[in-house]
């Protein structure tokens, strides 16, 4: 992974902890849009935002690397909810914060009017390639949603990992925070695909859009529908019906660079957002 190209600007940013931006922008209920934006645009944004904005700070580091490892069934029932835009969907991942080594298993439902209910629940950095030793938790989350992830007899495989490096802000003023994703990469069991020249910008407001919202839109730049996952693996599987990532696919994944994947590892538009974590 390469470092941001707007790391000098970083530098200059007041730092916030990691205490302190849960505390002030928790935002376990929000809205979330996403903007695809090219790298070279991202100096002038930041240099906008700087005089309103601090920059998480954990030990001297202020970007992470992540990892996210994407969980569906032998018929992809998870991504063919997204596809087709069924009322209550489910997501379930892994996501290692590879700097710390911190691990993370995580259930996202999507209900009505775009609701998510997000649980969480501490996990092994040497286990996040397997659900096995937390099936319990994700069958308990998505009963308790009334969501069934697989026909009797089902199981949940490691479908897609994802990897990136995360810039986090916070606006103090609107208790709202911007993120950052640049150095996007997928893998699956035959390809990978890097998107080197664009970042994917998520703001997080309580409702009404934000200060970097109105930013973007004065610059033309309108929310994208993006999806690490499923948009991420529509790329890398074409044969996928891939109707509401069409055009973030024409317009961002076109000229996506791509290989053949090494052997895998072992197996061993806005959304209103809420947070469980179980610890």
């Amino acid at each position: 992974m390469t470092a941001p190209p707007f790391t000098s600007l970083l530098a200059d940013l007041p730092c916030v902890e990691l205490a302190e931006l849960i505390d002030r922008a928790a935002l376990q209920s929000r809205v979330d849009r996403k903007y695809v934006v090219p790298l070279d645009e991202l100096p002038g944004l930041l240099d906008r935002i700087a005089p309103y904005a601090r920059v998480l700070d954990i030990g001297g580091t202020r970007t992470f690397r992540y990892e996210s490892v994407y969980f569906d069934t032998p018929c992809l029932a998870s991504y063919h909810g997204a596809a087709y835009r069924r009322r209550r969907r489910f997501k379930v991942r892994t996501r290692t914060y590879l700097d710390s080594a911190e691990c993370w298993l995580e259930v996202k439902i999507s209900g009505a009017r775009g609701l998510v209910t997000k649980h969480r629940l501490p996990y092994r950095t040497e286990d996040r390639r397997t659900v096995r030793s937390g099936r319990d938790f994700v069958d308990e989350a998505l009963d308790r949603e009334s969501i069934r992830s697989a026909p009797a007899g089902g199981h949940l495989e490691p479908v897609l990992v994802t990897g990136y490096r995360r810039t986090t802000l916070l606006l103090p003023a609107t208790a709202s925070r911007v993120t950052i994703d640049t150095d996007l990469h997928w893998q699956d069991d035959r390809r990978t695909l890097g998107l080197p020249g664009v970042a994917v910008v998520e703001t997080k407001t309580r409702s009404a859009a934000g200060p970097v919202d109105r930013l973007l839109w004065q610059r033309g730049t309108r929310p994208a529908r993006i999806s690490k996952y499923a948009t991420g693996l529509a790329a890398l599987r074409p044969d996928l019906p891939d109707v509401p990532w069409r055009r973030t696919l024409r317009r961002h994944f076109r000229d996506a660079t791509g290989s053949a994947a090494p052997a895998p590892a072992p197996t061993t538009t806005p959304r209103v957002t809420q947070e469980t974590s179980c610890v």
